[in-house]
Order: structure tokens, then C-alpha cells, then sequence
């Protein structure tokens, strides 16, 4: 069956149909962006339907999104996305706001053991028995007129996705219903704010290798590199590749010879940036000890690595009680900051990282079983 397609091209249209919107139980979103050598996402195409038929807006024809906005705001309206974190960026960005309450999709296909981390295709054909054609995904979505494969893709992907919901949303229960919009407003949380340059240090690999003086100037230099890419509106790795940021924190060159000397330091980089990096390391290497950040744990040694395992059991025993995709249960992450918290013999603490209904289900049971594999003489 043919989709309906409605163009929204101005303001007075996207202002009228987001009021119309706002009466409905739910909208589903999609968008479609360009995200080649940019920092941030350029919206090429919002697509949004309630289940008939699709609507489809130009951003580069709507200069007031005060109404989306609200739209998005409005907690009586529920909006559906699919795997939307790259979504949630354009909205970040277009908007400057993120949609409340969130039912993405493919956490819902893992609530219910369809799957973890689908893919739209997939689950599609397993929910809807649909076989989508393949994706536009990777066309430009800036040029002006869309093809007619470009539109007619962006269409269907949006109405099929009020579809899934339609459809999924039945087969929840009111308790795992809950828990996905829970699981939504904590990623909305964590996507919804900018993160802090000067804690961008933090996710550099082997940073726990560095001392406490070659922390103060990586510091530094993740910080100038996080706010120069979304100064120049650059990917962060043009500005300066993280292998790099490291490199330079240890060896703190002084001059521009050492500087170019730097593993994957680009030339450009040294003629554009050179004086600067220089004297950012020059300054953040005679910083006094107390100003230097506090070090890094170190990894978890390999003999934790079975350890971990078996505290992975708490949240498998759990999945096939509630009949839910096991890795949907605990993070590795989260696993990892409970065993740092007492490695090797405790006592261990609930890491702030495992909240919400996860913590009250689980949290007394992975605390016994850390207790019980890593106390002396008892049994596991």
C-alpha cells in the first residue's frame, strides 16, 4: 500500500501540524543527516508519523522549531525512535532539546527477547513481515530535490516505525513498559548535555599508564581539542588524533622540530597549531603537584576477567526469569566499578552506574556473589 506523504516546508505548517501532534498518544521520529567532516550532525530531513501516512520537514526551509520543540517536551506525547542517539544529537543540536518520554524501539525488541541491538531492517521483517529495500542512509541528504528513492525511503522508514510500535507496545508489560521509559530518559540524560571539555581526558586509552604530571598535560590538551572541534565544528580526530593527545602528554615536546616528531602528528597540524600546542604543554607541565589530577585505576588484572563472568550470571539468571535479551541486564562497565570498588577481598560498594530498577532487583544479589567469590574460604 502506497504511503501518504505530506511536505511541511514552512513554519506556519510545522507550528500547525506539531499542534495536531500534540493531541495524539504518540509520534514517531526519524531523521536523516549529513555527517561526513563535521563535528556536528547537519539535519538533512525530520520525518515523523502517528501511523498515517508520513510527514516529512525541509530544515532547510524552517527557521522557528519552537513548536517541535514543545512537541518534543510535551510529556503526554510519547516519542518512538529506533537505536537514536545519532537522532538525539540532531535534536541537540537543531533543537536544543530532546524528546520526553522516549520508546526506542529497539530496546523494546530487547525487553522482549526479540533480540539485542537490532537493526531497523531486521526488525521489521521479524515484527511486521516487511522486506525493506536497502537504505539511502548513505546519500546526500543536503541536495536539493530529494530523489524520489530518497523520499519514498525516508517515508517508509518513519511509517513502519508507528508501526513497530503499534505492535510491540501490546506485548509489554505495564512493569517492562516502564523500565524502557526508564532506560530512555537515562539516555537522554547522558545525551542531552555537552560533556565537560576538561573531563575529556578521562576516556583517553592507556591515560591510566601516564603520571599525575603527564595526566595535567593531557588534560589540557583533550580540553583544547574538545573545544576547538566544536569551535571549528571539526571531527575531534582532524583537530588532533587521540593516539597523538597521548603521545605528546608523555614525551612533552618543547620545540616544533620534537613536535613534528610526535607519532601521527600531521604537518598541518604543526604549521596551524604547533605554537599553541606547545605552549599548552609548556604551561600545564610546570603546574604545581597539587593541581595535577588524581591518577587513573588501572585495569582490572586478568585474573578478574572470571570474576567477571560470573557476576554476568546475576543478570542472566534474571533475563530468563523476565524472559529479556541478557546483555540488556548489566554493563560491562558496571560490572567493572563494583569489582574496582574492593578488588581483590572487599568490601565491595554498588558502583552510582547501576540505577533505577536494575539496582533494586539485582544490586543485593551482585553484592553476594562478589562477597561470596572473593571472601577466603567460601563457597561460590
Amino acid at each position: 500500500m502506497a504511503i501518504t506523504i505530506h511536505w511541511i516546508r514552512d513554519n506556519a505548517e510545522l507550528a500547525q501540524q506539531c499542534q495536531a501532534w500534540r493531541q495524539q498518544p504518540f509520534v514517531a521520529l526519524d531523521t536523516e543527516f549529513m555527517r561526513v567532516d563535521t563535528f556536528y550532525p547537519i539535519a538533512g530531513l525530520l520525518q515523523a508519523s502517528t501511523g498515517e501516512g508520513a510527514w516529512l520537514i525541509d530544515p532547510l526551509c524552517i527557521d522557528d522549531w519552537t513548536p517541535l520543540a514543545a512537541l518534543l517536551d510535551d510529556r503526554g506525547v510519547t516519542k518512538v525512535l529506533h537505536a537514536c542517539s545519532e537522532d538525539l544529537e540532531v535534536f541537540q543540536r537543531l533543537l536544543g532539546c530532546q524528546p520526553r518520554p522516549l520508546f526506542d524501539t529497539q530496546l523494546a525488541a530487547a525487553y522482549l527477547n526479540l533480540g539485542f541491538s537490532m537493526g531497523y531492517s531486521r526488525l521489521v521483517q521479524a515484527v511486521l513481515g516487511l522486506e525493506l529495500p536497502k537504505g539511502e542512509t548513505r546519500s546526500d541528504w543536503l541536495q536539493r530535490p530529494l530523489s524520489e528513492t530518497q523520499v519514498s525511503y525516508a517515508a517508509e522508514d518513519v511509517q513502519h516505525l508507528a508501526e513497530l510500535y503499534q505492535a510491540l507496545l501490546p506485548r509489554l508489560s505495564a512493569e517492562k513498559h516502564a523500565w524502557l521509559l526508564e532506560d530512555g530518559a537515562e539516555l537522554v540524560d547522558s545525551l542531552g548535555r555537552d560533556s565537560d571539555p576538561q573531563q575529556a581526558w578521562r576516556e583517553v586509552k592507556l591515560a591510566w599508564k601516564l603520571s599525575r604530571q603527564q595526566l595535567a598535560v593531557l588534560r589540557a590538551l583533550c580540553a583544547w581539542r574538545e573545544t576547538q572541534a566544536r569551535l571549528r565544528d571539526q571531527p575531534r580526530n582532524r583537530i588532533l588524533r587521540e593516539g597523538t593527545l597521548w603521545h605528546l602528554a608523555r614525551l612533552q615536546p618543547q620545540d616544533r622540530v620534537s613536535l613534528a616528531r610526535i607519532e601521527d602528528m600531521h604537518p598541518r597540524t604543526v604549521r596551524q597549531d604547533g605554537e599553541t600546542l606547545l605552549r599548552l604543554i609548556a604551561e600545564a607541565a610546570s603546574l604545581p603537584p597539587e593541581q595535577w589530577p588524581q591518577p587513573l585505576d588501572e585495569p582490572l588484572p586478568l585474573e578478574a576477567s572470571g570474576l567477571l563472568k560470573k557476576l554476568r550470571s546475576v543478570g542472566q539468571q534474571e533475563a530468563e526469569q523476565l524472559d529479556m535479551a541478557p546483555e540488556l541486564m548489566l554493563r560491562k562497565k558496571v560490572l567493572e566499578a563494583l569489582l574496582k570498588s574492593g578488588f581483590p577481598h572487599g568490601p565491595y560498594h554498588l558502583p552510582d552506574s547501576l540505577k533505577g530498577w536494575r539496582r533494586e532487583r539485582m544490586g543485593a544479589a551482585l553484592l553476594a556473589r562478589i562477597t561470596a567469590l572473593t571472601t577466603p574460604g567460601a563457597s561460590a
